[in-house]
């Protein structure tokens, strides 16, 4: 496209010449630099320091001959409305920074919003978190071929874990043109995508504005349809940045109504003669529940057929209050006649120790794999295999049982569920019974931190926004999970990293609902990308983490020190590469020094009370707040 120059009035961007008079840009005619100058602003030495404010940046001059009124990226910000975007997460970037600037001006930064992240793969991980949430994508910026690496364990935690999320790579696609900037030509590529294709779904890269309107509510459609993954869209910058011209016909097309893959009404039907004729049935359930409803068809399935239920917690699926929830008793898998797994990833890991026991599986997941071995998708040996949305299948799966069920069946059903609430109360009572171990103990126990946090949000509207592989599922084992949104499972892949982006994305999400957000957060995770607080504080977020501070990463450490004494040496040794104790981290100081509250470090367990109190008043009050306890290895 041929870059038109201009000689009228400048529309929108007007912000260009008088933006001096705000204190933000002072852009000027050539020749009036020096009077444009706006005097230093005095320092206020008692002033905090979020509050002072910015260094004048120098005058830019620009050329009003050359000023065009309509980009491609507006263009592309209009699209990008149309499909509901909410948020983008990004680090700023030249070679997207004109879709960056029309959502900030065209957008009004509005449907979506920029949100400033400090590495692309926190932004990835925000956007991550962000859409267990609110249940559809964000945008996720990448500065060409080195963005996109930083952003590849964030977009493989959520190709691994299921989650929709729409990478925007900026590039230069004409390679004669890469040689105009300083980096320009180190930072594109023929094929940007190439560098996370193995861990999206779909991705393009559209040479012209009808191409682009046309490949972005493609992105949106192909993200939003189970199974749910990463795409990826790569924007040439000269699209971006040109004038749209005058007698485009651009049209933006319609998304429509988007219909998940449902079970085929047969096979359902042969499922349900299976569930009701059996002995022991048991559902096993992973990445089940994206809505309200789904809960509550799980609810309504598991009490028809008084069955157990394993949430293996891929997300809240189902309560893990209800006296049918099995995950931790003794009527869980072992002995069960028929197994019935729903959007069970690993279901190579589930296997009945009982003779002529049935598997069968409800997953989309087998609708899209792109190799035997990606992520977990070793083959499932199975007597049934559906292949549809386990969420929109429940409640044909519902209705079918119902119409199978005897009075005689009934009176069975009833009999084995009054066994299941017996074991599932067996279960919880042992769970206060071991909280109270240690309870004294400094470094401060899990379970005490579990125990002291669960009066001060039970009365909230609150939602757990972290992974609790590292912290023996205490709250799995003492605080009441009921709503969907209260559990939004671990990384998926797996990637450290991902827990403090991760909870600023969800806590973004929560914050419309005027919810409280609660991070337990790894100290080790942490350190993988400490700026993670800087944006909770930069957008007010009611977000309170509580570190996990045992000091190191304790599952490696316990690996080495397994590796040694295996091998006959000394494992004393094992801390050694695998403790963060040389200097001590006082994560209190880190989080304060962002913006946030602090409290802590905390090791003496008295104090831990009061501490999360104090956290917990300013959470309320709209702000992040930190509490950094000393706590045991797990």
């Amino acid at each position: 496209m041929a870059k038109k120059t201009k000689t009228k009035s400048v529309d929108r961007r007007n912000f260009l010449k008088t933006a001096a008079a705000s204190a933000a840009l002072a852009v000027t005619k050539p020749g009036a630099t020096e009077a444009q100058q706006a005097p230093p602003a005095p320092r206020n030495a008692s002033a905090p320091v979020l509050a002072r404010p910015a260094a004048a940046p120098a005058a830019l001059v620009v050329d009003e001959a050359k000023t065009i009124d309509r980009p491609g990226s507006d263009f592309m910000v209009d699209v990008i409305k149309s499909l509901g975007f909410e948020y983008m997460f990004g680090v700023p970037a030249n070679t997207y920074m004109s879709v960056q600037e029309s959502i900030v001006n065209y957008g009004r930064n509005k449907d979506p919003e920029f949100i400033l992240a400090t590495n692309e793969d926190l932004a990835a991980a925000m956007a991550h978190g962000y859409a267990k949430i609110a249940g559809k994508p964000a945008l996720v910026g990448c500065h060409g071929t080195v963005g996109a690496q930083h952003a590849t364990m964030g977009i493989y935690d959520a190709f691994c874990d299921r989650v929709p999320m729409v990478m925007i790579l900026g590039n230069i696609f004409d390679a004669a043109k890469r040689g105009t900037g300083k980096v320009a030509w180190v930072h594109s590529a023929q094929d940007a995508a190439a560098l996370v294709r193995d861990m999206t779904k779909w991705d393009d890269a559209p040479h012209s504005l009808p191409h682009f309107a046309e490949s972005m509510v493609r992105a949106y459609k192909i993200a939003m349809t189970p199974p749910m993954m990463p795409v990826a869209l790569v924007l040439d910058v000269e699209l971006q940045e040109e004038e749209v011209p005058a007698n485009a016909d651009l049209h933006i097309p319609k998304l429509g109504t988007l219909v998940p893959p449902a079970a085929d009404p047969a096979a359902v039907a042969e499922v349900a003669k299976l569930l009701v004729a059996a002995e022991h049935p048991v559902i096993v359930v992973d990445r089940v529940a994206r809505t309200p409803e789904a809960i509550k068809h799980m609810i309504e399935l598991a009490e028809t057929l008084q069955a157990a239920v394993v949430d293996r917690k891929g997300r809240m699926n189902f309560p893990n209050r209800h006296p049918l929830e099995q995950t931790r008793s003794r009527m869980g898998v072992a002995n069960a006649d028929v197994v019935l797994g729903i959007e069970v990833i690993d279901f190579a890991g589930i296997r009945s120790q009982r003779a002529g026991s049935k598997r069968i599986s409800i997953t989309a997941n087998d609708l899209f794999a792109k190799s035997n071995y990606t992520d977990y998708l070793k083959f499932a040996e199975t007597d049934i295999a559906i292949q549809a949305d386990g969420e929109a299948t429940l409640p044909l799966l519902v209705d079918a049982v119902k119409r199978l069920i005897t009075p005689e069946r009934k009176r069975l059903f009833e009999e084995r569920g009054a066994k299941l609430a017996a074991a599932h109360k067996e279960a919880f009572d042992q769970y206060t019974r071991q909280a109270a171990i240690g309870w004294n103990d400094s470094p401060v126990s899990t379970a005490r931190v579990t125990a002291e946090l669960w009066p001060l949000i039970k009365n909230e509207d609150w939602s757990l926004v972290a992974d609790l592989s590292f912290f023996q599922d205490w709250p799995m084992k003492l605080w009441n999970f009921d709503k969907h949104y209260q559990f939004i499972g671990g990384p998926g892949g797996y990637g450290i990293g991902y827990g403090a982006p991760a909870a600023v994305g969800a806590a973004i999400a929560n914050k419309k609902y005027g919810r409280i957000s609660i991070n337990i957060q790894q100290d080790g995770d942490l350190m993988m990308g400490p700026g993670s607080l800087w944006t909770a504080a930069n957008h007010h977020l009611p977000l309170l983490t509580i570190m996990h501070n045992n000091q190191g990463f304790h599952n490696e450490c316990m690996e080495a020190e397994r590796l040694a004494l295996r091998r006959g040496r000394d494992g004393t040794r094992a801390h050694i590469g695998n403790r963060l104790i040389e200097p001590v981290i006082d994560y209190a100081k880190m989080a304060e020094s962002m913006g946030m509250h602090g409290e802590g470090p905390i090791t003496d367990p008295s104090q831990l009370g009061p501490a999360l109190k104090r956290a917990m008043e300013v959470v309320k009050r709209g702000e992040p707040a930190m509490v950094d306890v000393r706590t045991q290895p797990r």
